[in-house]
């Protein structure tokens, strides 16, 4: 399909977040970052830690507010809007899984704090959990699950909720190298059969290539080439 036929999901014009170091010192941590995302296409965002990748997926979930800039879905500027009325599945680095659930517990968390019917939970559970290969695993503990399984449970839980875009920030950095090859190829095949509008923060190259449409390269708070 030829760009002009794409929709743009996602946009960032000229963000920038500084932040004060001491009495004087300025930090650029993000430094007029500007992008676009295609509707359904994965961007991979690479670069070495402190180059202010982890602070721009802050910004874009609405943890943290830019200090210049915008950020819009469609045509919809949501700048300043709170993380919950954004509409983003997020997947962090140590997952934030809850341990005293069991795994469709914590997959059906989104859902049932949005309060949907019982069995539009149950129906939206199971789809997700058989998508991602956890089925046999339902009534398991987090803590009884390996890490790439664990990892399957922290997707699941981001999708259930149907995000306009799913954010992923270094979600493999936590496992063995055997593992990463075989989760990235997992991630790749959950995000094309969904078609989901994805941004893949990293500091590995290798994973950037394997998962990403595009791929954008950070340093030093700036997005050097796309």
């Amino acid at each position: 399909m030829e760009n002009n036929e794409k929709e743009v999901l996602f946009s960032v014009s000229h963000l920038k977040k500084y932040f004060q170091v001491g009495n004087h010192a300025t930090l650029k941590a993000v430094d007029d970052v500007s992008f676009e995302i295609y509707k359904g296409e994965t961007l991979g965002m690479v670069g070495e830690s402190g180059c202010g990748k982890t602070t721009l997926l802050r910004i874009l979930a609405g943890f943290i507010q830019p200090t210049e800039g915008q950020v819009c879905i469609g045509e919809q500027d949501i700048t300043v809007l709170q993380p919950e009325k954004r509409n983003m599945g997020i997947v962090f680095q140590n997952y934030a899984l809850f341990p005293n659930m069991t795994v469709r517990d914590n997959i059906a968390y989104g859902v049932k704090i949005r309060k949907y019917p019982k069995q539009k939970i149950k129906e939206k559970c199971d789809y997700y959990m058989e998508l991602s290969g956890l089925k046999e695993f339902e009534h398991r503990r987090i803590q009884e699950l390996s890490g790439g399984q664990q990892q399957r449970v922290a997707i699941a839980r981001a999708l259930v909720i149907e995000p306009s875009m799913l954010l992923l920030d270094e979600p493999m950095s936590n496992l063995d190298v055997a593992l990463r090859v075989r989760m990235r190829e997992e991630i790749r095949a959950i995000q094309k059969k969904i078609g989901i509008t994805t941004l893949f923060i990293t500091h590995d190259q290798q994973e950037a290539l394997a998962i990403s449409d595009k791929i954008a390269v950070m340093r030093d708070g700036e997005v050097l080439q796309v």
